[in-house]
């Protein structure tokens, strides 16, 4: 299954606890050749390294770990390399297999063995798939697309696709002279541009999302001129003609830098509203505040720098950072990584969750949020 699959129905079923162990693999893909021949050698030694620790650890009988590898072959077995992505994510337990080809890259491969599956890719690479509308307009004819990530299909409702009435013949001459001002004079040129106006109206209103349009530059303006709202609430515009008729592949290339800014300017709002709850006594920072503030149900975003993991042991209600060899033992209990076990307490309680770039919370922790409300006293 690929990123557009996953619903908060699969992610909240993801996260349902399992029977130990629950693996969880991810593993670097390749898309092109060469370097994509490397990825089913690289697969069989993850999945032959998950046994190797299934093995050694005592909570994990001959039965069970048998009927986990069963499941880990499986799943390999039905795994089509030819479409792969950039990550491949496995997950395994008792009777139950399946796999995520996910459009998002990751460093190195992991092996996770808990009661739960690990969802922090799978959430991360949803973040980058927020739904999005690209309108490509044009004099005659506008098309409205619904985008997903790297996937756009045409839209048929909303009164789309919206086709002029105008004399073909006057919007080819307007388009020698360049006298585009007198074609979006007449009426029928007016009419198109209420038209899609009142489209985009209807959709943003049913389903608000992120909104690209893609035209000439004069088609545009006259657009925004005429239009009531829906153009002007634009987040990004690409001034580029000849994709009224275009395939789904030429449209996503054409907007794909405008889409690239709309992800960045997510990471931006977030930083932003961290600074403003700064002011207002609602910010949390540091793995140890936020970890308490997600397992109480009182964050409402959080905001986590993509590369950050950390191995902590809990002693006393509190977090402290534990070596790499630490196990639970009388002194504590040990979290592999509590980072994932934040964003999956954050999750459960609906809080919404971004990953920033690695520096971009330097200053707090690698991790920090926003709270719903904060404790009186």
């Amino acid at each position: 299954m690929r990123t557009n699959d996953l619903t908060n129905a699969v992610l909240a079923d993801l996260r349902k606890p399992r029977p130990y162990p629950a693996v969880t693999l991810v593993v670097p893909t390749h898309r092109t050749k060469p370097d994509r021949f490397q990825d089913p050698v690289r697969l069989r030694n993850v999945i032959a390294e998950a046994g190797r620790r299934l093995a050694d650890d005592p909570q994990v009988s001959a039965a069970v770990r048998n009927d986990v590898m069963a499941q880990l072959e499986a799943a390999e077995s039905e795994i089509d390399l030819v479409y792969a992505l950039d990550t491949l994510v496995v997950f395994a337990a008792r009777d139950e297999h399946q796999f995520w080809h996910l459009s998002r890259s990751t460093d190195t491969e992991r092996i996770v063995v808990d009661d739960t599956f690990l969802t922090r890719n799978l959430v991360a690479a949803k973040a980058q798939y927020r739904p999005y509308w690209v309108l490509t307009f044009a004099e005659d004819k506008a098309r409205l697309w619904s985008g997903s990530g790297e996937q756009l299909t045409e839209e048929q409702r909303y009164g789309f696709p919206v086709e002029s009435e105008t004399n073909l013949s006057e919007r080819e001459r307007a388009s020698r002279t360049g006298d585009f001002t007198t074609g979006y004079r007449d009426e029928a040129a007016l009419q198109h541009l209420r038209a899609v106006d009142a489209g985009l109206s209807k959709a943003l209103e049913n389903e608000p999302r992120p909104l690209l349009v893609a035209g000439l530059q004069h088609g545009l303006s006259a657009l925004a001129d005429v239009g009531t709202h829906a153009a002007r609430e634009a987040l990004a515009a690409v001034p580029k003609g000849g994709l009224a008729n275009a395939r789904a592949s030429v449209v996503f290339e054409a907007v794909a830098p405008a889409r690239a800014e709309l992800l960045r300017a997510r990471g931006d709002e977030a930083l932003a509203r961290l600074g403003s709850a700064i002011g207002r006594n609602e910010f949390v920072a540091g793995i140890d505040e936020v970890w308490r503030a997600a397992r109480e149900g009182r964050l409402a975003l959080l905001v986590v720098e993509e590369p950050y993991r950390q191995k902590v042991r809990l002693v006393g209600g509190h977090l402290a950072p534990a070596p790499d060899d630490a196990h639970s033992d009388a002194s504590g209990e040990v979290y592999d990584d509590i980072v994932d076990e934040t964003v999956e307490a954050a999750l459960a309680t609906e809080a919404e969750v971004v990953f920033v770039g690695d520096g971009a919370l330097a200053e707090h922790g690698r991790i920090a949020g926003v709270v719903r409300y904060t404790w009186a006293g």
